[in-house]
């Protein structure tokens, strides 16, 4: 049956029904589908694998949803992977692609393959040479293909590599005309964007919404953003526009984030809606725009509507902290993917507002990270003794040996050369030969010991070494940032955490760790080593964002979480103190619990805790902080430390010492218990709203 014949009978499914009208809109490729079917004929000079490559938006997908029609009218079982939707790693991919192997002469069709150059190499030498005889390979990608591809006589033989190119203008005249443009408004839309399919299809877009007709449709100078300030400008509202908007910020959109960021809105058919965008496309853990729509809308709405820019960032970090909490204690732990992506999210705002040259960007698919093998010792040996101090390398040796499990490599997509090494150490007790042969951990545990020890059942967690060939940014530096967020999410028992930084002078004055522990730094051989850290039984995953992000829940992001606010924002509370002298206030009005007329005078009464207009603002204030102790013990652990507050100050326990006698806990266990549990009280009251008739619910309990 011809592709006319197809065409021109009538659909039996909503499925056909889309591959029809995808066929009537595609146009051009003549060369590129000639080729694809002598490969499908066995042809006597056709080829095994076709190599496409081109910039975002020139038609790859498009032309690799085309294939997939080709392959599946020709009887071939067809197999379509996208990169954006898998893992990149060996074993997830022989999973996704395990038909390929069985099927007689299979078509395999990998769209998106920037995003599987972490598993290049190992594709192209275990898994391709496997697949049966006849079989047809085709790899869409940004880049083109390494050149080992092309050096190797075998390879070199059976692949051809296609750079994609625009559509000629009679091509792009013809997509228009299908689209429903005009004739008199080709010649204004084909000067703005020539050949490129996605540009043109978005300029389609616009001319078709555009209801006022008459004249020709003329972008302005900045071509790109008046093509997404119209394409935005005639969604169907403005509930629309928000999700548009939210999309291009976030790293994944899914129901969920617009659900509890527009609570008021339809999630489902903002979603559906999203999702049928022609810039819109589909990840494993959601939605998300091309990338050059994503920039440019982001940027658009931080120029157009600052302050909307601020609220939406706010309510996305909001929506964020809430899924880390949740990640971080039961029932219903996130596990996972699911953390992954969470663990993604963080990092992806976080280089949104990232002063310094940090992260990588797009080049994380040169490497991926792999678990350590018994023959990745002597290369993570080579690369410490090549990164310094020579001292390092009898430590690295050290944890090698005690816990080879805690040390993940980095291997280069291409070569598999080991690129770099981290390692994220589990420690629960400060053994002797550990402190012996490695002096910051030695310094870490003394300093733990001074400040807090660990409980039974806590561990330490420390990132504590990260060696890369290349300083960042660097793709190897993402991938070790990305798995330190991961950690820092999960970890039962996680108590303290720690990251050793060897180059920490432009940290010490970084907004990210200005408020983190910070020991004295340790110096071996050459090299100063500081650690920066924080006690997640005071500072859970969601309160650490809050620092992370500068993150003031009265409706922005805050120049800092202590002290004093942002400037041109509203203070946390009416009465501008100090967070020092907040805290203060918090801790002076529970000892006053049983005294009214001192609670009379609490500096708490003048800040936005209480209404100004309550009838009792003593039984308000009591009020209060009884709900601050009681959403302690919500947090994990956070029965012990409200016992030890309630007993303290509710009871009315004439002695520290008699309270700890009634709890049947040591002194010492009772004064840790009772300090973080007034941290976190001070914290909870510190980010709670103002008092008053539409005051949103109270941030929520940490982890």
């Amino acid at each position: 049956m011809t592709h006319r014949d197809r065409d021109s009978r009538l659909p039996v499914s909503l499925g056909e029904h889309l591959r029809a009208a995808r066929r009537r809109a595609f146009v051009g490729r003549a060369r590129e589908l000639a080729l694809f079917r002598s490969a499908l004929d066995a042809a006597a000079d056709s080829f095994a694998v076709l190599f496409l490559t081109g910039p975002g938006g020139v038609g790859k997908s498009s032309l690799v949803r085309r294939f997939a029609d080709e392959a599946s009218a020709a009887g071939r079982t067809v197999v379509e992977l996208e990169g954006h939707s898998g893992e990149s790693s060996p074993a997830s991919f022989e999973a996704d692609a395990a038909e390929v192997i069985t099927a007689d002469r299979p078509v395999l069709l990998i769209d998106t393959f920037e995003q599987y150059r972490s598993i290049e190499g190992w594709l192209r030498d275990r898994f391709l040479p496997r697949l049966p005889q006849g079989s047809v390979v085709v790899l869409a990608g940004r880049e083109p293909p390494a050149d080992v591809w092309r050096t190797d006589p075998g390879w070199a033989e059976v692949m051809r590599v296609v750079q994609l190119p625009d559509l000629s203008r009679d091509e792009a005249v013809s997509m228009l005309t299908t689209r429903g443009v005009p004739p008199e408004q080709h010649l204004a839309v084909l000067a703005f964007a020539g050949g490129h399919p996605l540009a043109l299809s978005l300029a389609a877009e616009v001319v078709r919404a555009d209801s006022r007709g008459g004249g020709p449709w003329t972008p302005t100078q900045d071509v790109i953003g008046t093509l997404v300030s119209r394409l935005v400008g005639e969604v169907p509202s403005a509930i629309h526009r928000q999700a548009l908007e939210i999309c291009a910020h976030v790293h994944m959109t899914t129901e969920e984030l617009l659900r509890a960021v527009l609570p008021e809105a339809d999630a489902g058919a903002l979603f559906a809606w999203l999702r049928g965008l022609p810039f819109i496309e589909t990840g494993l853990y959601g939605i998300f725009p091309h990338d050059m729509v994503r920039e440019i809308l982001d940027a658009d709405l931080r120029w157009r509507d600052p302050q909307r820019y601020d609220t939406m960032r706010h309510q996305v970090l909001s929506h964020l902290i809430e899924q880390v909490r949740k990640a971080h204690i039961g029932p219903g732990r996130t596990t996972g993917r699911a953390v992954r992506s969470l663990s993604l999210a963080v990092l992806h705002l976080q280089r949104d507002g990232f002063t310094g040259n940090w992260f990588g960007g797009n080049r994380k698919h040169e490497v991926y990270e792999d678990a350590m093998r018994p023959g990745d010792r002597e290369a993570v040996l080579e690369l410490t003794a090549r990164d310094g101090p020579e001292e390092a390398v009898a430590t690295v040796r050290h944890w090698l040996c005690q816990q080879p499990e805690s040390f993940y490599v980095y291997r280069h997509a291409v070569s598999g050369k080991t690129v770099g090494f981290m390692s994220w150490l589990r420690l629960t007790e400060a053994r002797t030969a550990d402190l012996d042969a490695d002096p910051v951990i030695a310094s870490a545990w003394e300093y733990l010991r001074r400040k807090a020890p660990l409980e039974p059942g806590d561990h330490l967690g420390i990132a504590r070494f990260m060696v890369r060939t290349e300083p960042n940014p660097s793709p190897e530096g993402d991938l070790i940032s990305e798995r330190t967020m991961l950690e820092l999410l999960v970890g039962d028992g996680l108590a303290w955490t720690f990251v050793v930084l060897d180059d920490i002078e432009p940290f010490r004055s970084s907004e990210y760790v200005t408020d983190l522990d910070a020991p004295a730094p340790v110096r071996i051989g050459g090299r100063l080593y500081g650690l920066f850290g924080h006690d997640q039984r005071t500072m859970p995953p969601d309160a650490l964002l809050r620092q992370i992000f500068r993150f003031d829940s009265s409706g922005g992001e805050a120049e800092a979480v202590s002290g004093e606010p942002a400037a041109g924002q509203a203070p946390p509370v009416r009465e501008p103190l100090l967070r020092s002298e907040f805290d203060a206030g918090v801790r002076s009005a529970l000892r006053s619990w049983h005294h009214p007329d001192a609670l009379a005078t609490s500096s708490l009464l003048r800040t936005g805790l209480v209404a100004a207009d309550a009838p009792d603002p003593v039984a308000s204030l009591r009020d209060v902080l009884t709900e601050a102790v009681g959403k302690v013990r919500e947090d994990r652990q956070g029965e012990k430390l409200h016992r030890a507050m309630a007993t303290t100050f509710f009871d009315g326990a004439p002695t520290q010492e008699a309270v700890a006698e009634r709890l049947g806990v040591p002194f010492s266990t009772y004064r840790r218990h009772l300090t973080r549990g007034l941290a976190r009280v001070c914290e909870l009251l510190w980010y709670r709203e103002p008092s008053g008739d539409e005051r949103p619910p109270d941030p929520p309990a940490g982890g």
